[in-house]
């Protein structure tokens, strides 16, 4: 997407009367047209500065993809326009993808939480926690696919390395935003399901005298409930997240420089 936007330029160094020029802008439409590497960028500088005006610079200059020089030359409402732009795009709340294409390969979501191997499930509960650390774990959580049969897939076995880790920074925020409402969701949808499920056992335990059906009940829940047990402690580290994905506010003329 391309947006007007109007800058300031100063004539020449004896005269600093200032007139309007109009450039178009290439501003990201949607979630997608950010990766996580520059959403990563933008959050350490969020929480290494107090200045909110600074922060919205810096926020333009990195989605924009120009110089913060360049930041400084727009004039302020049409700065306002870009922050409300990208505070809309930020309250969207994508969906999980099951897949999406990066460098030509088609990458799908990992077919079962339930079946995670020691290896994969230590890298998520080390870095789901923070965004610095989120491309690690999208690389556990999306690779290649092998073999796909209409909505059904199977991806490529967990080998970790660096080059796989780091490639994962260029995927498509809404992918990450994505996958992180999805393990907020996921421990209440549990929740529920283990609920309904226990009292409907409850009931059917009631009316029964073989002592194998009893068991057999228990273990029916036991089942549900240790699924729920295996993937808390990974809600658990996504929990730790701030799900405020972005917070910048308007620059105004009329106040003092604003600190966070």
């Amino acid at each position: 997407m391309r947006l007007t936007v109007w800058l300031f330029t100063i004539t020449d160094s004896l005269d600093t009367s200032l007139y309007s020029m109009q450039i178009d802008l290439k501003v990201p439409a949607t979630l997608s047209d950010i990766t996580l590497e520059q959403y990563q960028e933008f959050i350490k500088i969020q929480s290494n500065s107090n200045d909110e005006e600074f922060i919205a610079q810096k926020m333009i200059s990195i989605f924009c993809g120009i110089t913060m020089v360049e930041v400084l030359k727009i004039r302020l409402t049409s700065l306002n326009d870009l922050i409300k732009h990208f505070s809309d795009l930020f309250n969207q709340k994508p969906k999980l993808q099951e897949r999406f294409e990066l460098g030509g390969v088609e990458y799908g979501f990992i077919p079962s939480l339930e079946k995670l191997s020691f290896g994969e499930y230590i890298d998520l509960e080390t870095n789901l926690a923070k965004w610095e650390d989120y491309h690690i774990a999208l690389s556990v959580l999306y690779r290649p696919i092998t073999n796909k049969v209409l909505n059904m897939h199977d991806i490529e076995e967990y080998n970790p390395n660096e080059q796989k880790q780091n490639l994962m920074k260029l995927a498509p925020l809404d992918v990450a935003i994505g996958a992180t409402l999805f393990f907020w969701t996921l421990e209440r949808d549990l929740q529920k399901a283990i609920l309904n499920y226990s009292r409907k056992q409850m009931k059917k335990m009631k009316s029964k005298t073989s002592q194998q059906e009893d068991n057999s009940v228990s273990n029916g829940v036991g089942t549900i409930q240790s699924t729920l047990s295996q993937v808390e402690t990974l809600l658990n580290s996504s929990k730790s997240q701030d799900l405020t994905f972005f917070n910048v506010s308007p620059i105004s003329l009329t106040k003092s420089k604003k600190q966070k």
